[in-house]
């Protein structure tokens, strides 16, 4: 069946990964949507969704453990969450069917930071496949996982959800607490360009936006993020601001987590707002969550 043809209809959805971080919302909107949703993970976190789904369990980088879990299974759609190289996606969509399959992934795509990047200026169809587990080359990884899919799924039934950095109060990498707790604590930090800014995305638009997503008629890469940037500078500005603390700065500090911009960096979400979808303005939630980690800290 075609997947368009049941947009707007209650769908039966994989969901591979999503017990943690943006998962957590992005599978209770799928409830909430009246969909029967299946959890496919470790089975090392307990599930806490506000309904009840199925759960699978599978190891995600080891294909034997992956067959054995979804071989012959059929789904209206497939969101896959922790696709990292070209060899997860082998080792799941050959023993798939499904009629749409959305892939999260990541604006590291892109080759160069620039403000408002469109979908076009990566075309994964185009790049050239190499098949491989997870690599350290971040980017790179996310660039074969998009490209592998195309060896499994027709064009028209693929989306790729490109996000920059996630943020939250659910955060497991303490990416945004690593400011807060070196002002805070006087700790010497390395940060290599301060006045670069940057674009993030909310934890639970970012659960919702792919939720959003699974019936609806759209295809190939697509941009989520919320409206707005801020400067790296403003960021720690604001901490030592409301904690009365001043950032020590060294090059034998320890290395920032946002360290690497190469120019200010932010997407176009036209595509996500011809279809309906309005994210957020940074400033409307960044400075609270800012405010939450000051107050774990503290």
């Amino acid at each position: 069946m075609d997947h368009l043809a049941r947009a707007g209809e209650d769908m039966k959805i994989l969901v591979v990964g999503g017990t943690r971080f943006f998962g957590i919302p992005m599978v209770n909107a799928l409830i909430d949507a009246g969909h029967d949703v299946t959890v496919a993970t470790r089975g090392n976190n307990e599930l806490s969704f506000k309904g009840g789904v199925k759960h699978i369990i599978m190891d995600r980088t080891d294909a034997d453990s992956v067959k054995r879990a979804v071989e012959g299974s059929s789904f209206d759609v497939v969101i896959d969450k922790i696709a990292y190289s070209s060899n997860d996606v082998k080792a799941l969509l050959p023993n798939i069917k499904c009629d749409k399959y959305i892939q999260m992934l990541t604006c590291s795509v892109y080759a160069e930071d620039k403000p408002c990047i469109n979908e076009k200026e990566f075309d994964a169809a185009a790049h050239p496949l190499v098949w491989t587990d997870r690599t350290q080359d971040y980017g790179e990884s996310k660039r074969q996982t998009e490209r592998a899919a195309y060896e499994y799924m027709d064009a028209d039934k693929s989306v790729f959800v490109r996000y920059p950095v996630v943020m939250g109060e659910n955060d497991y990498t303490g990416r945004l607490r690593f400011y807060v707790e070196h002002v805070m604590n006087g700790i010497p930090m390395y940060v290599d360009d301060r006045d670069f800014a940057i674009s993030f995305i909310n934890e639970k638009e970012a659960g919702e936006f792919l939720a959003f997503l699974a019936d609806k008629a759209v295809s190939g890469p697509i941009n989520g993020c919320s409206r707005g940037t801020i400067k790296i500078s403003e960021l720690i500005a604001y901490i030592e601001k409301k904690t009365g603390k001043a950032a020590v700065y060294s090059n034998d500090g320890d290395a920032a987590p946002y360290n690497g911009l190469q120019n200010d960096m932010s997407c176009d979400t036209g595509k996500a707002k011809s279809l309906g979808y309005e994210f957020s303005e940074l400033g409307d939630w960044i400075y609270e969550l800012i405010d939450h980690e000051i107050a774990k800290v503290g």
